[in-house]
Parts: structure tokens; sequence; C-alpha cells
């Protein structure tokens, strides 16, 4: 197999699902054997050595920090460390490329909604990695997808040649991510203020395509009517304008909590310990948070939507992303704790086809078609 290079310092520092991919992959990269370098921000060193403690982790310069700064680096000081190394293929897990890197680059592209759905995303956003996604498809030598509906997206919209594409799935931590014990659960409960109150669970980035506005409205018809209702906990990043004013349409009886950033040793606590989370989005690359809700033990409703269908597959309810349907959806399962039961158990069973060593083997089949 080649020594690879792969850029960690490219990924955001807020922490959400594209760190746990990387750290997933640089983990299962480890374990399966893999000639490895991470290359990452000066602040992340002594996790990457913890989670691959065979690879290279060499920290990159401190002003990596600062995006603009990362990008230019990305495009003349990463090709040079990476030939200093050693390096015979480079993954950059996050859309943009070295464009003179002197070998070949493996390219992830997560999803394509910034062609699909540019209205789902801000202006300055989506032109940016509409950009980076048109650059990457033409000149890496592999692109790497995490579904099918995103190859296939990718292949429809910019008529990217499917014999260059590779899937391979994420995969869930089942140790970090797993049914939680009471403990977990009472903590999660009192870092929301619930107090014991029963609770729904959203848990993602408050952006347009995530649907959350919709959410709050189809929760708030689905428990108008019971005695004792529980409570919608918003577990994500930036609030946006049509959250607030989606919180402000409801009824003060309706109770909508919104902790805002949960860490990730948190949330087997917040995701287990819901009676349903609730995941309506417009269109995923993957859908980690639908694969990580079902490792914890808890019944999901989600949307047919681009990917989600194959991440959840028949362990999962399904509704349309319009608040009438997610309100009749999320009401027939907040009436039915059989139907949950049945929802938890299937759900633990299909997050076990999704390991990040099945996901790290598929990668290592792309970076040695790249080398060759």
């Amino acid at each position: 197999m080649p020594r690879v290079l792969v850029d960690a310092a490219a990924v955001p520092a807020d922490r959400g699902a594209l760190i746990r991919y990387v750290d997933g992959l640089v983990a299962g990269l480890d374990g399966s054997g893999a000639d490895l370098i991470v290359v990452c921000q000066r602040a992340d060193a002594g996790r990457y050595r913890r989670l691959a403690p065979s690879a290279d982790v060499i920290p990159g310069p401190v002003s990596l920090t600062h995006r603009a700064a990362r990008l230019a680096w990305e495009q003349t000081g990463l090709p040079l460390l990476a030939r200093q190394a050693g390096a015979q293929v480079i993954h950059a897990p996050y859309y943009s490329i070295p464009l003179r890197a002197g070998m070949p680059v493996v390219v992830t592209v997560h999803d394509v909604t910034w062609f699909t759905e540019p209205e789902q995303h801000s202006a300055a956003r989506a032109s940016f990695f509409r950009s980076a996604t048109r650059t990457a498809v033409r000149h890496a030598a592999r692109v790497i997808v995490p579904s099918k509906a995103t190859r296939d997206e990718l292949v429809r919209v910019l008529a990217a040649d499917p014999t260059r594409i590779d899937v391979a799935y994420h995969g869930v931590d089942q140790e970090l991510f797993h049914p939680p014990s009471e403990e977990e659960r009472r903590r999660a409960a009192e870092r929301c203020g619930l107090h014991g109150q029963p609770y729904v669970a959203f848990l993602g980035a408050l952006e347009p395509r995530k649907n959350v506005p919709n959410l709050i409205r189809g929760f708030a018809a689905a428990v108008k009517n019971l005695d004792d209702p529980p409570a919608l906990v918003i577990g994500g990043g930036v609030h946006e304008d049509d959250v607030d004013a989606a919180c402000r349409e409801v009824e003060a009886t309706v109770k909508v909590v919104r902790p805002g950033f949960l860490g990730v040793p948190g949330l087997p606590g917040f995701l287990g310990g819901a009676l349903v989370v609730a995941f309506p989005s417009l269109g995923e690359g993957f859908g980690l948070p639908v694969l990580e809700s079902m490792a914890c033990g808890a019944p999901v409703l989600t949307t047919h939507r681009t990917s989600l269908p194959e991440v959840g597959g028949d362990a999962v309810a399904y509704t349309e992303p319009d608040a009438d349907s997610i309100a009749q959806a999320l009401g027939q399962l907040l009436a039915s704790p059989e139907r949950r039961r049945r929802l938890r158990e299937a759900g633990l069973a299909r997050a076990r086809e999704f390991t990040w060593k099945a996901s790290a083997e598929a990668h290592l089949s792309s970076y040695q078609r790249a080398a060759e």
C-alpha cells in the first residue's frame, strides 16, 4: 500500500460531524496497518497521536487556525511537507485540494447540496464549496463520497467520471456512541435543564437544509393535545433567524430548549435518552447523526431524501419534510412505546454494520487505485 498523508488540518474547528469522520478514519487506517502520515493543527497533535499511535503525526504551522492562511498553505506548504515526509498519496478530506501536489491526490466530497439546493446555504459558503468541488472533481486522482446518493448526484450535476468515484460509508465508534447508562441520561437532561421531563431530540448544525423550523412547527402540532407533552431539545451550533422565528410562532405551552453546542462525551446520554431523535433533513451526503443516534439506542425519525435511506434502512421511521407530515409521523411515534422499542432494537443492530474498519478498508482501496 502507498504511504498516505491525511490532511487533518483542513477540518473545521467546530468539532462537528466532519471531525468525527476524520478522527474515525484516522483511527481505522492506523488499525488496518496503513503507512500513515497525519498533518494537523498543533492543538490536535496529542489527540491524533492517541488515535493513531503507529502514524507519523506532524503539527502544521500556527497560522493554520486561520482559514485564509490554511488555504494558501494547502497549495504550497502541504505538497512540500508531503514530499519531505515520503508520502506517495495525499488525502484531502474536506473538498479543497492542492493543485500542484507532485503526487496523486484523493479528495472526499461530502455532499452536493451546494449545487442542488444553493438556497439552503449562505451565498458565500455555497460559492466557495461549488468552486472547490468543481476543482477537486476535475483534478483529483480519485474522489471518495460517503454514499451512493452523493456519487449519483456528482455524476448528474457535474458530469463527474463515475469510474473515478469510490463510495466509502462512514462508521460509528461503538465505544463512544453507545446506549447510555442512567447516569449519562441524567447528566444530559440536567445539561439541557429538563428536570426529568421527557424530550424529543435534534442534533446538527442549525442551517437551512436541516429543516429545523419545520421540525419545531411539526413538533408543536404533534404535542398540542397531550396532557403531559415532552420538550423539544435542539442541540446544534449557530442559531439561524428562521429558527428563532419558528420558536416565536409556537404556543407558550410548547417547550423548546436550545442548549447550543453539545460536546461529544455527552452525546450518548442526550441521544439515547430521547423519546425520539428527529432529523428531518432536506439533504445529506451521509447523515452521521442518524447513525450515531441508532448506535445510542434511540428511535430515529428522518426523511427519504438523498443518502438517509442508505443509512437508516428499515431501522428508522420516515417522514416527508413538511411540518404537517412531521407532526403526523412524530405523533404516531410518541403514541406507540412498542414501535419505539422495535426501532431501538433495529437501530442498534443496523448501526453495528457501519464500522470505521470497513470505511478505512474502502479508503485504502481508493488510495491504491490513485497510486496506480
